[in-house]
């Protein structure tokens, strides 16, 4: 569950380095390069900088994505600041203001996802390229393993089949070029799932389209109770291969996020307190979820591995509920897993926190110290 190089990080770190992130982006690396070798080579690798937009993650990713995909303007000048080379960048997101449509067409935007009406006319008469996001309907059932779903259904992202019919009229004598449909429609789903939804867009579009970009989103599932399990990569890449050349004249790109990053991460920290509450175990650490918020937000536990710190262990294989300092019963990181051993001082490496965790926190409540961030696994410089 923790690579050696993180581990020794972990086990290294001085106690006032605690809580610590711990990012190993040699195995980051490998498994980027995992994934792009399970794509078909014509389909395009963007990754979904929301996820975990870390300079040290973006830069061990540049070699194996086509781009990256951001949502804020924020996003897209941080990314252009720690990235070389002025990669690809694909604006997505609703609620655009003026300023960012602005400062994305003056930093040269490779593709705008347009969410609404009224972000297609915010752009007037720029001749700039993009992609309608379409929330279409989808065969019952298609969405239903998602964890999340964002279209199938009413919501405030992309456009209706309605209103998207609307939009291409309206490009058809605009300076503005519709490259494509954008079509993410929920996450969570496992490969033949995704590969379900991806076959009902590309019909939608190419019965609308004769030619053009079809970005089919991320959303590929990360199961936090199942560490070791991967999203299927390689039947996932086999379908795609099938679906371009059902429609030969489609560009296909995926923006994958958290399936990329989150096996690179580590949230590191140490036993303070253990004791006993109506007889349940219950261990206090240093941090908490103002610091990893995903076993909340997501409602699970999240996988760790102890490291001990050579003390006399004070429970044994035994049941134990992990939270941190916050004064609230919502500050849990994991509840009623067992452990082989567990001691005050001991070190706890929470797994799969490279993506949507310290970044989604809400990080000064109860101005708590913040983390310290450590990256191992990086090209000696030089």
């Amino acid at each position: 569950m923790i690579t050696p190089r993180a581990a020794a990080c972990a086990e290294t770190l001085p106690d006032d380095a605690l809580p610590a992130y711990v990012h190993d982006v040699a195995a980051l690396a490998d498994h980027a390069r995992t994934v792009r070798a399970a794509l078909p080579a014509d389909v395009e690798l963007y990754y979904a900088t929301k996820a975990n937009p870390d300079a040290a993650v973006l830069r061990a990713l540049a070699p194996h994505v086509d781009g990256y995909e951001v949502s804020s303007g924020g996003e897209l000048r941080h990314v252009r600041r720690v990235v070389p080379g002025r990669p690809r960048l694909a604006f997505g997101g609703p609620g655009k203001t003026p300023q960012e449509l602005r400062l994305a067409l003056a930093e040269g935007t490779h593709r705008l996802h347009v969410e609404s009406e009224r972000e297609l006319r915010l752009l007037g008469t720029t001749a700039t390229d993009v992609l309608l996001r379409v929330n279409l309907p989808v065969r019952d059932g298609s969405l239903g393993g998602a964890a999340l779903a964002m279209g199938g259904r009413p919501g405030p992202f992309g456009l209706d089949p309605a209103a998207a019919e609307r939009c291409m009229t309206l490009l058809r004598t605009s300076p503005v070029r519709l490259r494509g449909i954008h079509a993410h429609l929920a996450s969570g789903l496992d490969a033949p799932a995704q590969l379900a939804v991806a076959e009902q867009v590309a019909a939608w579009a190419a019965a609308r389209l004769p030619a053009g970009e079809l970005n089919l989103g991320g959303g590929m599932a990360v199961d936090y109770r199942h560490p070791e399990a991967r999203f299927g990569w390689t039947a996932y890449g086999a379908g795609l291969r099938r679906l371009a050349r059902q429609y030969p004249s489609f560009t296909l790109r995926v923006e994958p996020g958290r399936a990329l990053t989150a096996y690179c991460g580590w949230y590191v920290t140490d036993v303070l307190d253990l004791k006993r509450s109506y007889g349940e175990a219950f261990a206090v650490v240093r941090g908490g979820t103002h610091h990893l918020r995903t076993p909340v937000t997501k409602g699970h536990d999240q996988p760790f591995t102890v490291l001990p710190r050579g003390l006399r262990p004070q429970l044994t294989d035994e049941p134990v509920t992990v939270v941190g300092q916050l004064c609230t019963p919502k500050d849990v990181l994991a509840a009623r897993v067992r452990v082989e051993r567990l001691a005050v001082g001991d070190r706890v490496a929470f797994a799969m926190a490279g993506a949507y965790a310290w970044n989604i926190s809400h990080h000064d409540f109860l101005m708590h110290p913040r983390p310290t961030f450590h990256v191992v696994g990086a090209p000696a410089a030089g």
